[in-house]
C-alpha cells in the first residue's frame, strides 16, 4: 500500500501552476480540467498564503473547461479549444497559459499542442497533470514554458543582469516583499535583477530575460529544471544561493553574487557596511531589553528547504538564539538530504541543531520529545524551554503543546495577511525580529 504524508504543506502540480501564474501580472490560466480543480486549488493558495488574493484573474474567475463524462469518453480537445475562443473573447490579458489536471493527461488530450493553435494570440500551454509531482513541479511547468514560448532568445548578454528562480508566488508567502528588498539590494552593486513575479514585472519585460548573463537559484526543490532549461535554450548558467535571510546571509549572498559578476570587493563592502549601520542602529534599540528580560529562546524550525537553512542561520548566528530541530518536509532523496545538511556546518553559531527530514508533521512533537531528557519525576528537571517554533501554521499545536511561542513564516500560513512584508536583507531581517520579539510580548 503506498504511504501517505499526513497534512502535507503543498499541493499538486496544478496547484503550483495556478500560484505561479496568478504571481504574473496580467496572466490568465485556462484549465483544462475536471470542475472544481482550479477553484478548490486556487482557493488553497489564495487562503494559505497570507490572504494574498486572486490576483489578476484565479479564484473562481479562472475559465477552465469543466470537462464531463463526454468529453472522459470522446476527449476533451474540441472543448479546451472552444473555451479558448471565449476566454481570448471576454477577457483582456497580456498571456494567457493552458494548463492540464490529471483526467484530460490520462485520456490523452493534448492540451499543449492546442493551446500552440493559438500562440499567434498569446497562448501557451503547459502540462501540469496532479499526478506530476508536487507544487514545485507546477512552478517548473510553468516557468519552462515561459522560457521555451516566451523569453526571447539573445546573443549578446547585458553582464551586470540576472534572473532570480526558485521562489514560487505563494508557496513563498512573502515572495513580493522578498523579491523586491533582493533586487533593490543587487542593485545597490549595480546588478539589474529580473525577478518575473516582483513588483510590476510585465510579459514585456519577461521577453527580454534572454538578456541575462547569470540566474541566480534559490536553493530548494524548485527552479533547477528551469535553471538547466534556461542554460540549455539561452546559454545563461546558473549559481545556486540561500534565500539570504538578515545580515550574515545577506552578506554571504552579496559577496557570492557580486564576485561571480566581477563587482569590486571594495564596493561590496561598501554597500554592505551601509546596509549593516542602518540594521544595528534599529536593533540596538531593543538590545538591553533582550538581555534583561532574556529573550533567548531555543527554537524548533519546521520549513521547507526553501525557507528551513536561512531561517535557522539567521536565528543561531544573527538573533543568539538556540536552534534545537530543524525539520525539512520536502527534501526525500537520501543524497539530496545528506547535501542540504552539509548546509549547517555553516553556522557560525556554538549551537547546532538537530536536522531532521520529515514530511509528516505530526511526527516533529515526537522528535522534539525524544530528543530532550525524560523528566522521570526527579527532583530537579532542566525543562525544554523556554522555547520558540518557527514553521507554517500547521505548526501552532505543536507550539501549543511545547508551551512555546510560534511564528508562522512557511507556508501554509493563514492566521496573519502579508501584503508588502518580506523577509530577506537586512530590512528583512529586522522585520522578522520585530515579529518575533512581538509575540514573546504580546501578551503584556
Amino acid at each position: 500500500m503506498a504511504d501517505f504524508i499526513e497534512r502535507a504543506k503543498f499541493s499538486c502540480a496544478l496547484g503550483g501552476a495556478l500560484t505561479t501564474i496568478a504571481g504574473l501580472n496580467r496572466v490568465i490560466p485556462i484549465v483544462h480540467a475536471a470542475g472544481g480543480c482550479a477553484a478548490a486549488l486556487s482557493g488553497t493558495y489564495n487562503l494559505a498564503s497570507g490572504y494574498r488574493g486572486t490576483g489578476y484573474c484565479g479564484g473562481t474567475m479562472i475559465p477552465t473547461t469543466n470537462i464531463s463524462e463526454n468529453n472522459i469518453v470522446f476527449g476533451g480537445e474540441d472543448r479546451l479549444e472552444e473555451q479558448i475562443e471565449s476566454s481570448l473573447e471576454i477577457l483582456d490579458a497580456d498571456l494567457f497559459i493552458v494548463v492540464t489536471g490529471c483526467q484530460v493527461e490520462i485520456i490523452g488530450d493534448d492540451a499543449v499542442n492546442v493551446a500552440k493553435r493559438f500562440k499567434e494570440r498569446n497562448v501557451i500551454g503547459a502540462s501540469t497533470p496532479g499526478f506530476l509531482g508536487n507544487t514545485f513541479k507546477g512552478y517548473d511547468a510553468v516557468v519552462k514554458t515561459l522560457i521555451k514560448d516566451i523569453i526571447e532568445p539573445s546573443v549578446s548578454k547585458e553582464a551586470a543582469t540576472v534572473n532570480l528562480l526558485g521562489t514560487v508566488p505563494g508557496h513563498d508567502v512573502f515572495y513580493r516583499g522578498n523579491l523586491d528588498e533582493i533586487k533593490r539590494l543587487l542593485g545597490l552593486l549595480g546588478i539589474k535583477a529580473n525577478t518575473f513575479f516582483g513588483t510590476g514585472d510585465t510579459i514585456a519585460d519577461i521577453r527580454s530575460y534572454g538578456k541575462a548573463s547569470l540566474n541566480i537559484l534559490f536553493t530548494g526543490q524548485a527552479g533547477e529544471e528551469s535553471a538547466e532549461l534556461f542554460e540549455e535554450l539561452h546559454g545563461t548558467p546558473y549559481i545556486k544561493a540561500d534565500l539570504p535571510v538578515g545580515p550574515s546571509g545577506t552578506e554571504t549572498f552579496l559577496y557570492q553574487i557580486g564576485e561571480a559578476l566581477g563587482v569590486e570587493k571594495e564596493h561590496i563592502e561598501a554597500v554592505i557596511e551601509t546596509e549593516k549601520k542602518y540594521y544595528y542602529s534599529f536593533l540596538e534599540r531593543i538590545v538591553d531589553i533582550y538581555s534583561d528580560i532574556d529573550f533567548q529562546r531555543y527554537v524548533v524550525i519546521a520549513a521547507d528547504s526553501y525557507y528551513a537553512y536561512p531561517l535557522s542561520r539567521f536565528l543561531a548566528n544573527d538573533l543568539g538564539w538556540i536552534p534545537f530541530i530543524t525539520s525539512i518536509h520536502d527534501i526525500t532523496e537520501e543524497e539530496v538530504q545528506k547535501e542540504y545538511e552539509k548546509k549547517f556546518d555553516n553556522l557560525t553559531s556554538e549551537t547546532r541543531p538537530k536536522v531532521v527530514f520529515e514530511r509528516n508533521a505530526g511526527e516533529l512533537i515526537k522528535e522534539v520529545r525524544n530528543s530532550w531528557p525524560y523528566n522521570h519525576n526527579q527532583k530537579y528537571y532542566d525543562a525544554f524551554g523556554p522555547a520558540f517554533v518557527v514553521g507554517s501554521g500547521i505548526e501552532r499545536g505543536l507550539a501549543e503543546k511545547l508551551g512555546a511561542g510560534f511564528l508562522s513564516v512557511a507556508f501554509p500560513v493563514s492566521n496573519r495577511v502579508v501584503l508588502s512584508k518580506g523577509y530577506t536583507g537586512f530590512k528583512g531581517g529586522l522585520t522578522l525580529v520585530e515579529d518575533l520579539i512581538s509575540e514573546l510580548v504580546a501578551a503584556r
